[in-house]
């Protein structure tokens, strides 16, 4: 029988919403804003390298995933920071869901503890909160802990969950990342005109993962004013140039193929 992964997740965030909506209501939030985090601009920063001629590298960290189980027992996302940060990476991808990636908020906050943005010292790579966005709650909770951009998944959302949390994103001054998985999702996309566009090529509802999406995607998505990427099941630096080669994406979104080999990684080498 088919199981749909993502309605499985979204349905574990949606009660996990409920009780710390209870604990830690919108208006508490809003009373203790996070004035003095660390904040930087993600959209721009990808901008900057396009502008460049350059390549993008969002790189993930993840302790764990559905598809691939504990991928670092012993996980330290401050340390995996830093060492994405040494290898040239733009920005960083950090996933906050609890269930299904073992993730949290706080790795976030962590983060932007060793981060300076007045300074410019420590960690200066802006931050993806890697999450499920449901509700507009989650918005202003990853502002709080320190997050530069916030991901809207389209498979997961209607057209009015996802214009509120575009919106209240745009008004925190964070970047969006809007994420499509097939054309009918592109489309819809297209009209978030201040967005990031990231196409996944791992199927959220099976976990499968299929590199022919970005190329049947990208021609929908070709007069989009903002950057484009690709995200997930790129394997290694061949896979990557030729994406780039045959779509003119310049911006990449990886996690478990770098974390598992970090150090020696052959992807580091195209930034």
């Amino acid at each position: 029988m088919f199981e749909n992964i993502l309605q499985k997740i979204i349905d574990k965030k949606k009660s996990r919403l409920i009780d710390l909506k209870i604990k830690r209501p919108l208006d508490s939030i809003l009373e203790h804003p996070a004035d003095a985090m660390s904040y930087y601009n993600f959209k721009q920063a990808i901008e900057k390298n396009m502008s460049d001629g350059k390549i993008s590298l969002i790189a993930e960290s993840k302790k764990a995933s559905p598809s691939a189980g504990v991928i670092i027992k012993d996980y330290n996302p401050v340390e995996i920071a830093k060492i994405y940060q040494s290898k040239k990476a733009t920005c960083l991808s950090i996933l906050t869901e609890e269930d299904f990636f073992l993730g949290n908020l706080s790795h976030i906050y962590k983060i932007k503890l060793n981060s300076n943005a007045m300074e410019n010292t420590g960690i200066t790579l802006p931050v993806l909160c890697k999450d499920f966005f449901i509700d507009i709650y989650q918005v202003y909770l990853s502002k709080y802990y320190g997050a530069d951009a916030i991901l809207i998944i389209l498979a997961g959302v209607s057209d009015k969950i996802a214009d509120d949390l575009y919106n209240e994103a745009l008004k925190l001054n964070m970047s969006v990342i809007v994420e499509v998985h097939n054309v009918e999702e592109a489309k819809r996309a297209l009209r978030f005109k201040e967005a990031l566009i990231g196409i996944n090529n791992r199927n959220l509802k099976t976990l499968k993962t299929e590199i022919n999406t970005t190329y049947d995607i990208h021609s929908v998505l070709e007069k989009h004013s903002g950057p484009l990427i690709s995200e997930s099941g790129i394997k290694n630096k061949d896979e990557l140039l030729e994406i780039k080669n045959k779509t003119n994406i310049k911006t990449f979104l990886i996690g478990e193929s770098l974390l598992k080999n970090l150090e020696k990684n052959s992807i580091f080498s195209v930034l």
